[in-house]
């Protein structure tokens, strides 16, 4: 169930006729128009293990989130930069300057995940932006670089090439439900979803028809 709106003046006639006023104009409405709510399900956990088990990814997910949603921040403002200057070298430049400066801002903090976290946090990064890791990094840097990246990761476990794919991965799916519960509380800014999916076919798919 979705709500959409958007904060405006509303006044009232004798009539009880409402109106929406915008510069001056009263146009009449016959509804106002609300934020954008979801309805969640209620959670529900089948024994003590699995509540256990979301709670440990929900605190994992609140943690990294930041690091993704900065992420595609970050290459939205590289995109349209690098696509407003005229000459591959000073694309080359530019994209090094914002790798480098990427780079000392996250290092520190990053080399403190955990093998769990980093992997939560790629898959973020593919929710935020449509490309995986090793995408992101072979466009910055060359093919090499990416390679040698991915293969260093998987000495921790972690694939850099990893997708969010939340209609075929569980885990993905309960991600995305921490996020939502999250962006509703106001606890997490919401960032709308690259990757095209609907939430709550998802959730009859993993929760309601498990039930059945």
């Amino acid at each position: 169930m979705l709500v959409f709106g958007q904060t405006q003046e509303i006044e009232q006639d004798s009539t009880h006729v409402e109106y929406m006023i915008i510069e001056g104009d009263s146009i009449p409405r016959e509804a106002i128009d609300l934020e954008e709510v979801m309805v969640m399900h209620k959670l529900k956990f089948a024994n003590k293990q699995d509540r256990r088990t979301y709670l440990i990814l929900r605190r994992k997910t609140l943690k990294v989130y930041p690091y993704a949603k900065l992420a595609a921040e970050r290459l939205e403002s590289l995109t349209e930069r690098l696509e407003s200057l005229d000459s591959k070298r000073k694309k080359k430049k530019y994209a090094k300057k914002i790798q480098k400066y990427i780079e000392e801002e996250f290092s520190a903090e990053l080399k403190k995940l955990t093998r769990t976290e980093g992997q939560i946090l790629v898959k973020l990064v593919h929710r935020q932006t449509g490309k995986t890791t090793f995408e992101l990094i072979k466009n910055l840097r060359n093919g090499w670089r990416a390679f040698w990246f991915n293969n260093t990761a998987k000495l921790f476990n972690i694939s850099l090439k990893r997708e969010f794919d939340p209609e075929n991965v569980k885990e993905d799916y309960l991600i995305e439900d921490i996020l939502q519960r999250n962006f509703q509380d106001g606890l997490l800014k919401r960032q709308k979803s690259v990757v095209d999916f609907d939430f709550y076919e998802l959730t009859n798919k993993w929760i309601n028809k498990k039930k059945e």
